[in-house]
């Protein structure tokens, strides 16, 4: 995987015209919601500040830190870019929270609606000859509105018990793309390990030219894996590659994608009609299978024991998004230096470029959806327009191994008592399976189980020994399953048995250093040093090794976020323990997975790859 691709907003379908409209922008609150009735797409006069972009204005990255409630926000700037006669202008949005409308030059070019899922304008029309170019966005984002997927942003003034400040409006990447008239649209990558198999799905947006061809090809290191050319007959164009690879070993790692060998085959693609080359646009894949058969996570069809932390990736000084792009980078290099194979994101759509750099070093990811926070048919709609959405984005992302669109019950408040509400649940399984029967989902995660290929349970059981009560065999775990509430709620909901689904105790811990004087949240358990948080941590998580029947772990969580001080690191990334007995602790043996070779993740041979 090149270099650039991971720096790209789009790393999986690259172009090298492109422009980031990130930095300083007009803004303006518009409390009185008065904003389209005056044009103020039309006006200049009304952006009394400014914004540094793409952070949020309740963040101190952006400039402002307006943290109180202001549902309309307006952006302005002015661009430079030439029209011509046989390209595209394309502006591109990463994520505005929560609803989007664009004018550029005072004409309406789009709308969107969804926080955390990216959307994209044609602008040609739009633009003025030899003139500055003028973009205006009007967000919109009610703080108070819990049928909108918010994920963990309060809709308290005030952050209160494990929820934070807002991240509103603009909060990933804007930015400016020429694309040629006729170009690739999308990319679609989903491997077949069984047959060594590339399956691609290429959408072609433009008018249709006669005769035109889309051509492929793959490396791996540089080699050649395989090259085709496809005749485009329509908007779409499919084809099943096979890789001319002869592997070397019998875990076949020199071409297969893991954390231990994250290898990725870089693909170029050439849209051609008539000798003349239509549009070229980089990409990458990675050859990887990821299942769940007989109570165990299958990666590459080789038991894989999941050793995640919950991951808020929330920055003090910039909220949801990132302080810069090495921030993305190095979050994923501090997980791997503790030893952890995997992160789950929790209530958070990440940037692709986090995913890119999770592909590239090698990090398994639970992609998680953002939680509404009240039932009502708006809810449903909402929360599965936006999911399919996140579906269609990361796709292609070998690291992403499993779906998450519920977190425990929230949204679905009376999930035991309202059959509407498990359907739903079994819905969204229903329905994230049929887009993607590639990975296991988990959906709703932590207790009161519907269905799902995963069921993670959430326990803070504050001592290793109850957790080897509760785990330790099988017997036992499927005795906690039907008969304990660990967090205080049922684990099975309607269902008497889980079937062949692996259990993970996907939270478990969320120990903190004492608090000081105050009534805010700190974690669900307290310890007074480094070196006791570290007893503790050993303490329970060698009990979770212990277990004969766990497919895995998650630890809460990676770093502190705002009032929550539970995690590993500090909010600005600084470790509270020792990092070498950390990574020792969670690469030991786990009892429940002899064979797993490739689950943990040993330091020599991650050093020796990267």
């Amino acid at each position: 995987m090149r270099e650039p691709d991971v720096l790209h907003p789009r790393p999986q379908l690259t172009r090298d015209e492109w422009t980031d409209l990130g930095g300083t922008w007009g803004f303006a609150f518009d409390d009185d919601d008065v904003g389209r009735r005056d044009r103020w797409y039309a006006r200049d006069d009304v952006y009394d500040r400014q914004i540094v972009v793409p952070f949020p204005p309740e963040s101190h990255a952006s400039g402002l830190r307006e943290t109180g409630y202001h549902r309309v926000l307006w952006y302005r700037r002015t661009f430079k870019v030439e029209a011509s006669a046989d390209t595209d202008v394309l502006l591109h949005f990463g994520a505005v929270d929560y609803r989007a409308e664009v004018w550029v030059n005072g004409q309406f070019v789009t709308r969107h609606e969804g926080g955390h899922t990216p959307f994209t304008a044609d602008v040609t029309a739009a633009l003025r000859e030899g003139a500055e170019q003028i973009v205006v966005v009007r967000a919109e984002d009610e703080p108070r509105d819990l049928t909108q997927p918010r994920g963990k942003q309060d809709w308290q003034v005030e952050p209160h018990a494990i929820w934070y400040h807002r991240t509103s409006g603009i909060w990933q990447t804007v930015w400016l793309e020429r694309a040629p008239r006729t170009r690739i649209e999308a990319l679609r990558w989903t491997p077949d390990v069984d047959r060594m198999e590339l399956r691609l799905v290429a959408r072609v947006a433009g008018p249709l030219v006669d005769g035109a061809a889309l051509r492929v090809r793959l490396t791996l290191r540089e080699e050649l894996l395989a090259e085709q050319a496809l005749t485009v007959t329509g908007a779409e164009v499919r084809a099943t590659i096979p890789l001319n690879f002869v592997s070397t070993n019998p875990e076949r790692d020199d071409i297969l994608w893991s954390p231990r060998r994250p290898n990725l085959i870089d693909a170029e693609l050439t849209l051609e009609a008539g000798g003349r080359t239509l549009d070229r646009v980089g990409s990458y894949a990675g050859l990887r299978s990821a299942a769940v058969q007989g109570g165990r996570f299958l990666l590459n069809g080789l038991t894989f024991y999941l050793r995640l932390v919950l991951a808020q990736n929330y920055w003090p000084q910039s909220h949801l998004a990132a302080p810069d792009t090495d921030a993305l980078r190095r979050e994923v290099e501090l997980v791997r230096s503790l030893g952890f194979n995997g992160v789950r994101i929790h209530q958070k759509v990440e940037d692709p470029r986090f995913l890119a750099w999770c592909d590239r070093l090698g990090l398994l990811v639970w992609a998680e959806m953002p939680s509404a926070y009240a039932y009502s048919p708006e809810t449903v709609e909402r929360v599965t327009r936006e999911w399919l959405e996140v579906l269609r984005r990361d796709h292609s992302h070998p690291c992403v191994v499993t779906w998450v669109p519920m977190n425990e019950s929230w949204g679905v408040p009376n999930l035991e008592g309202d059959e509407a509400q498990r359907a739903f649940v079994r819905g969204l399984y229903g329905l994230t399976r049929a887009m993607d029967p590639t990975r296991p989902v988990v959906a709703n995660d932590g207790w009161q189980y519907v269905a799902g290929d995963v069921l993670g349970v959430h326990d803070y059981a504050p001592h290793g020994e109850t957790l080897r009560e509760r785990y330790g065999t099988r017997a036992s775990t499927q005795e906690t399953l039907r008969s304990v509430q660990p967090y205080f709620r049922n684990i099975l909901t309607d269902v008497d048995d889980h079937g062949d689904a692996a259990v993970v105790l996907s939270e478990f811990g969320g120990l903190s250093f004492a608090p000081g004087e105050g009534e805010r949240w700190f974690g669900y358990g307290t310890v007074r040093s480094g070196e006791e948080l570290l007893a503790r941590y050993d303490e329970l998580v060698t009990a979770v090794l212990a277990s004969d029947s766990l497919a895995g772990f998650c630890y809460t969580q990676l770093t502190d976020t705002e009032q929550e001080t539970n995690g590993l690191l500090t909010a600005t990334r600084e470790p509270k323990l020792d990092v070498a007995r950390l990574r020792e602790i969670n690469t030991r043996f786990a009892r429940s997975t002899p064979g797993d070779v490739l689950g943990s993740v040993h330091q020599d041979a991650q050093d020796r790859h990267t």
